[in-house]
């Protein structure tokens, strides 16, 4: 499931209960990000990743958040 925007790959994608969490990747800037959005209240945040940790801060992202806010 690659959905490309530009330059921008969305490389996974799932959804449970109002929460929309994706991985993407940017290949101009070889830069991967989590997004995080409720859709319920339409907030959204959005989180780096590397290439070794990517996997977990999409399973993971408000451990995560909770560290980029520090």
């Amino acid at each position: 499931m690659f959905v490309s925007v530009g330059s921008v790959k969305e490389l996974a994608r799932r959804q449970n209960d109002g929460m929309v969490v994706s991985l993407h990747w940017q290949q101009t800037s070889d830069l991967l990000t989590v997004t995080v959005e409720d859709t319920r209240t339409g907030e959204r945040f959005r989180l780096p990743a590397r290439r070794e940790n990517a996997l977990e801060v999409f399973y993971h992202p408000f451990a995560y958040a909770s560290e980029a806010a520090a």
